[in-house]
C-alpha cells in the first residue's frame, strides 16, 4: 500500500524536542521501529487515557494546537484521537509515513460504529498497527500486520491480529484464559476531520462510556493502573487488585496515580 504523503497532523506549537520531554523520551529521534517502539511506549507510560474533559460536559477539542497545549503544555492526557493525534505528530515531524485508520469497537455486546482511530505506520516498508488510545487492553508496542493468527507477548499481555474478512483486521487480547476481540479496521485512509462525528458522540452521546462514566488508565512496564467510576485498579505482571474510591478522595488518587487535575465541572 502506498500511504499518502500529505502533512496529515501538524500544529504550530508542536516541536519534537517538547514532546521529547512531556513523554520521557532521551533517545535518538531515529525512523527504525526499535526506536519508534521506544517514543510510543514512553508516551504510553506517560501520557494518561483520560475523559476528564467529556466528565466535565465538555466536546473534547481536536484542534491540532489545543491538543499540543492540552497535553504537551498542560501535562494533561485524553483519549484515541488526542493521544494518537499527539503521536501522529511526531511521526510527521520525524517524517514516517502512516494512515489513521477507523476502528470498530468489538467489546459491546451490540454492534457499535467505528469510533475508535488507530494508527498504521510504514516504517522500512512493512506496515505496523500503533495505538496509544484503547484504555484498558491497549496494545503496548507495534505490530507488525503481516504477523497473523500468531500469539504476540508483550509484557504481561498477549495480543493477536487475525483478519476477519479479506480487507478487515481484528486485534484480539487475552483476557482471562479467552481471547476477547478489541476491536477491526481495514486499511481505508481516514483524514483527521473524519474523526469529528465520532469524536462529537463520544464526548455527548448518553449512551457512549465515556459520558457514563470516568476512565482514566496509566500503563506502566509491569501493567496498567485503572480508575473506572469508583474503583481503582492496579495490574501487576497480570495480577489485579481492586479498591473502592470514594468521591472526596478522587482528586487524591487523580494526582497521584495519574499526575491529573480534573477541570472544572
Amino acid at each position: 500500500m502506498k500511504f499518502d504523503s500529505r502533512e496529515n497532523m501538524k500544529a504550530d506549537n508542536f516541536t519534537l524536542e517538547k514532546y521529547f520531554d512531556r513523554v520521557g523520551y532521551n533517545g535518538n529521534a531515529s525512523k527504525d521501529i526499535v526506536t519508534l517502539t521506544d517514543i510510543m511506549r514512553c508516551q504510553l507510560f506517560s501520557v494518561p487515557f483520560e475523559n476528564l474533559d467529556v466528565q466535565a460536559g465538555k466536546i473534547v477539542s481536536l484542534v491540532p494546537e489545543e491538543i499540543v497545549e492540552k497535553i504537551v503544555m498542560r501535562k494533561r492526557g485524553g483519549y484515541c484521537y488526542e493521544v494518537n493525534g499527539l503521536f501522529a505528530m511526531a511521526l510527521q515531524e520525524l517524517g514516517v509515513p502512516y494512515i489513521f485508520v477507523a476502528a470498530r469497537p468489538m467489546i459491546y455486546p451490540v454492534r457499535r460504529p467505528k469510533t475508535h482511530m488507530a494508527l498504521v505506520v510504514d516504517v522500512d516498508g512493512e506496515e505496523w498497527l500503533f495505538d496509544l488510545g484503547f484504555g484498558v487492553h491497549g496494545i503496548r508496542k507495534p505490530m507488525r500486520l503481516t504477523v497473523l493468527d500468531v500469539e504476540i507477548k508483550q509484557d504481561s499481555d498477549v495480543f493477536m491480529l487475525s483478519k476477519s474478512n479479506e480487507n478487515r483486521y481484528l486485534l484480539k487480547a487475552l483476557s482471562e484464559g479467552e481471547w476477547a476481540n478489541q476491536y477491526e479496521f481495514d486499511l481505508s485512509p481516514q483524514e483527521w476531520i473524519d474523526f469529528v462525528p465520532a469524536n462529537h458522540l463520544n464526548s455527548t452521546h448518553p449512551d457512549a462510556i465515556f459520558v457514563k462514566k470516568l476512565l482514566v488508565v496509566l500503563h506502566n512496564p509491569t501493567g496498567r493502573e485503572i480508575l473506572i467510576g469508583d474503583t481503582f485498579k492496579s495490574v501487576v505482571n497480570g495480577k489485579t487488585t481492586k479498591q473502592f474510591i470514594s468521591m472526596e478522595n478522587r482528586a487524591s488518587i487523580l494526582a497521584s496515580k495519574f499526575g491529573l487535575v480534573a477541570p472544572p465541572q
